[in-house]
């Protein structure tokens, strides 16, 4: 399946699926939920042991598809087909989605904030939120007197505008499940205008990528609360407007192939020549922000096995997460060489 490069910011996640079956439309039950949680945890099979598939971000839309006791089977926008626990989502009807679609919204573009009961930090907590959730605005109408001309001869008219409720520095937020809560003005931004100023250039991916050196390895992770390898791939691209797929081997279908030296197990070996003309012809090839992809080259015809990727920040080095997010080098004996450089397949690049 060939994948699209498509650039869609977090606002036009709401309208990731299609209208509501007939099916569904025709029972009444609720097909449909948002994420309730800072940062869900998608499991490969409905119980708390099990393989952690993925993440979801509050405000994210999912759908139903399956359900055991209080274990809900979704999918999420990508797609990916994942189990989690009803507490984690607040389910809605078709009317109930549509104005949740609709809603003015924030985005916590901070790393990690709070939800407050009040306009205080010594407020009782609702709960935490991480960067990239969105939560709906709460709103309040406000009355403004409109002169009918420049002479303001004749009696004004009142119109009624709505405006967002904030408080001492806080903004009040409405969670999916409709609670309320505040939280600091600083740490969001107004969703429709975050997506219009999305720039993704290459230093503003470096940029993001880099607020998780340290963070831990975590096999499905995709926040802020850990990550592996392509889940600190997606969230900084869709940080920065660019929704990718969640996995290491779709992403390497995404954006334009980048032609890099053949045989690059040659010269990227541990005791390769530091000085070799092929890491000359690969760092002459790359550019910040490309995608490099690991893995085992497929051998009797059969497919290359992709099982890592990093984003290339320049001058031979890559950041990723394998352990932990760090920045390693291409280049053999550099103090940071990366014992895995030997595997490197393809480079994509995403922005052009």
């Amino acid at each position: 399946m060939k994948l699209p490069d498509i650039l869609i910011a977090a606002a036009c996640l709401a309208a990731a699926f299609p209208d509501l079956s007939a099916e569904a439309a025709e029972d009444g039950r609720p097909r449909y939920a948002i994420i309730n949680l800072s940062v869900n945890f998608l499991r490969e099979e409905p119980d708390y042991t099990a393989e952690l598939g993925t993440q979801g971000l509050m405000g994210d839309i999912v759908e139903i598809i399956d359900e055991e006791g209080y274990w809900k089977q979704v999918r999420t926008e990508e797609p990916y087909t994942a189990w989690c626990t009803d507490m984690g989502l607040a389910e809605t009807d078709a009317a109930g989605l549509e104005e949740y679609r609709k809603a003015p919204k924030y985005i916590c573009t901070a790393w990690k904030s709070t939800v407050y009961s009040g306009p205080s930090d010594k407020s009782r907590k609702i709960c935490d939120l991480v960067e990239g959730d969105v939560m709906r605005q709460s709103l309040k109408t406000r009355t403004v007197r409109e002169e009918t001309d420049s002479n303001a001869s004749v009696s004004g008219m009142e119109k009624q505008h709505l405006r967002p409720v904030t408080r001492r520095g806080f903004a009040q937020v409405v969670l999916p499940d409709g609670r309320t809560g505040y939280v600091r003005i600083k740490d969001l931004a107004d969703l429709q205008q975050w997506e219009a100023g999305c720039n993704p250039t290459a230093e503003n991916i470096m940029a993001g990528a880099m607020k998780f050196v340290g963070v831990p390895y975590l096999w499905g992770g995709a926040s802020p609360n850990g990550v592996d390898c392509s889940g600190l791939v997606r969230h900084v691209f869709r940080m920065n407007g660019i929704l990718l797929p969640r996995n290491a081997s779709q992403q390497a279908m995404s954006g334009s192939e980048v032609d890099i030296p053949d045989g690059p197990d040659l010269y990227l070996a541990p005791d390769a020549d530091t000085d070799s003309d092929g890491i000359d012809a690969l760092t002459a090839t790359l550019r910040p922000g490309d995608l490099l992809f690991f893995g085992t080259r497929g051998k009797d015809g059969h497919r290359d096995s992709i099982t890592h990727v990093g984003i290339y920040l320049g001058d031979g080095r890559m950041i990723h997460s394998s352990h932990l997010v760090r920045i390693n080098s291409l280049i053999p004996g550099r103090e940071d060489y990366y014992d895995g450089a030997d595997r490197l397949l393809k480079a994509r690049r995403i922005i052009r």
